[in-house]
């Protein structure tokens, strides 16, 4: 999908630390829990390690991991947990402690439509306090692509739970286009309010899926976009940078980043580990060492 860069330069590899959550689970991907687990160790045995996140498994679907899990040494397991409502993030960790294998490392908690803007995060933390040992786990609020979205941020500033950005799905529509991503990020970023992105971001660089016809943000584009938000970049320069589908560019943009974008855009879901490593060790973004047992 992509090509390489000619005379790129390779990133401090904290630049792609821990950048790519296993969402092997969800769709388009949707493998087996049976297989995704296996596989997500053997991405955390590989040479690209560094780069690989948790394993994001919907809270409903732990009970499945107790036989999976179950020959596993403490620990072994790190998970993002999702769940369908604020209220829902309080069993998150004590499912998970039924599980020795599995660390709980992140909630992902998603927003029902008729719950106002204001009254997430109170709902959040009221939930959280029947769950005591949550203080160790990062809590991502999904913001909803509508008019509760720069409340919801704004409230998030002054809270310890971060922004999740949903970025598409199996629908056209799943699909912010760039100005309203652009406008998610800026809010994010004068807030200062760190975030994930979910979903869609199948390939490094804007593009157009061929089968689909779906318009794909890049997950560098959504990166370099960051960057340049936290160097001050109004609106139009965002949408410029989300839009662009060069390689080459985008792979310069990202070439030129501070690690320190990586406090703000935390990582983002792929339900496709060996996809986004390999297209970036293509741009020329990644040290040998981190590629050398690429499939």
């Amino acid at each position: 999908m992509t090509s390489a860069a000619p005379g790129a330069v390779r990133v401090p590899p904290e630049l792609f630390a821990s950048f790519c959550d296993d969402a092997a689970v969800f769709p388009p991907g949707e493998m087996p829990l049976a297989d995704a687990v296996p596989a997500h160790l053997r991405h955390v045995a590989a040479a690209h390690a560094p780069l690989v996140g948790p394993l994001v498994v919907p809270r409903a679907r732990l009970s499945e991991l107790a036989a999976l899990t179950a020959g596993y040494g403490p620990g072994t397991l790190d998970l993002a947990v999702t769940v369908p409502s604020p209220e829902e993030a309080a069993r998150a960790p004590a499912s998970v402690r039924a599980l020795p294998a599995a660390r709980l490392r992140f909630l992902e908690v998603a927003v029902p439509e008729d719950v106002p803007a204001a009254e997430v995060v109170p709902r959040l933390t009221a939930a959280l306090a029947e769950a005591p040992d949550h203080a160790r786990v990062t809590v991502y609020v999904e913001v909803p692509r509508d008019e509760r979205r720069a409340e919801l941020i704004a409230s998030l500033a002054t809270s310890p739970y971060l922004a999740k950005f949903r970025t598409g799905g199996v629908r056209a529509e799943l699909y912010p286009d760039e100005r309203e991503l652009a406008r998610s990020v800026l809010l994010a970023v004068r807030a200062k309010v760190p975030f994930k992105a979910t979903a869609g971001l199948h390939h490094a660089v804007r593009n157009t899926d061929p089968r689909t016809l779906f318009e794909q943000h890049g997950h560098l584009n959504l990166l370099a976009a960051t960057g340049a938000a936290l160097d001050g970049a109004d609106e139009e320069d965002i949408v410029a940078i989300l839009a662009e589908r060069d390689a080459a560019t985008v792979a310069g943009l990202v070439g030129a980043l501070s690690p320190e974008v990586r406090k703000t855009f935390r990582s983002f879901g792929t339900c496709s580990l060996t996809g986004p490593v390999s297209e970036l060790a293509a741009l020329d973004l990644l040290g040998p060492d981190l590629t050398k047992d690429l499939l």
